[in-house]
């Protein structure tokens, strides 16, 4: 029993920490690390975990940068027709239209008609000796209903995107024909004309107030012609030739290309991306 004896160490409390413990080495500790991957990864045999997406990874889809809802498209235009080989009429005419939705409208429209005789006009005058059977048309309005089915964008030289949409039009309305006659010693006569039309087309944004449009539209309608057999004496008057005219339904289809003007000129997004 020497004095000189120590008395043991306690041994540590698992939940205190040596604080005079040496520190490890750097190498040391990324020795651990590789052996402790290498080890995980060979218990696990299931596909790696991957990092969790954050909000700011999410692609948000691009909302369409042209809203036509509530919005009033005045749409002046040139047209032509081309079915014609007898005459051509072109046309000067507009359209307002008010957008219900993004893709339903209601229109009025009105045209103005130029004539222009063809080569085959004269042809036939020359080699069957006699002039043929035409009508020039004057005007015409009608209300129209569009909806736009279909709506795109494309690039161009793969640095700058333009949108565009393709429109279905249809509608009622009324015009004016005029008889030109075959011997001009006998009047003309006129016709009131009920035109329901048909059509579609396509429009292309430029910016926020002004877009390109173009369409064909076929106007349809029963019109009435000269009769054959006027003379001196037989529908000599403008009123008995039209008494005795002669019928025929009538396709009128037409190329239109114009520019529109949006008001307002600009719009806000109500809804959230």
């Amino acid at each position: 029993m020497g004095g000189d004896e120590k008395p043991a160490t306690p041994p540590a409390d698992p939940g205190e920490i040596d604080m005079g413990a040496e520190d490890p080495k750097p190498g040391d500790l990324a020795t651990d690390m590789a052996n402790a991957d290498k080890a995980n990864a060979s218990v696990s045999s299931g596909p790696a975990r991957k990092t969790p997406l954050s909000w700011s990874d999410i692609i948000t889809v691009v909302r369409k940068p042209f809203l036509k809802v509530r919005r009033t498209e005045l749409y002046p235009f040139v047209g032509t027709t081309m079915n014609d080989n007898m005459v051509r009429h072109y046309t000067v005419g507009g359209e307002l239209a008010y957008y219900l939705t993004d893709v339903l409208a209601v229109g009025v429209e009105g045209m103005y008609y130029q004539r222009a005789f063809r080569e085959p006009f004269d042809l036939v005058a020359r080699q069957a000796r006699r002039l043929p059977t035409v009508n020039e048309y004057k005007w015409s309005a009608a209300l129209n209903f569009h909806y736009v089915p279909v709506y795109g964008k494309f690039a161009v030289l793969d640095k700058r995107i333009v949108t565009w949409e393709v429109q279905f039009v249809a509608g009622i309305g009324a015009g004016q024909s005029q008889v030109i006659p075959r011997d001009t010693k006998f009047p003309g006569f006129s016709n009131f004309l009920i035109q329901p039309n048909v059509g579609a087309g396509m429009r292309f944004f430029l910016a926020k107030w002004i877009t390109i449009n173009a369409g064909v539209r076929d106007y349809i309608f029963i019109d009435k012609f000269e009769p054959t057999n006027r003379e001196v004496g037989m529908n000599e008057t403008a009123e008995a030739a039209k008494k005795n005219a002669d019928s025929a339904f009538i396709n009128n289809v037409m190329f239109q290309i114009g520019v529109s003007f949006w008001l307002p000129t600009s719009f806000e997004y109500t809804t959230f991306r």
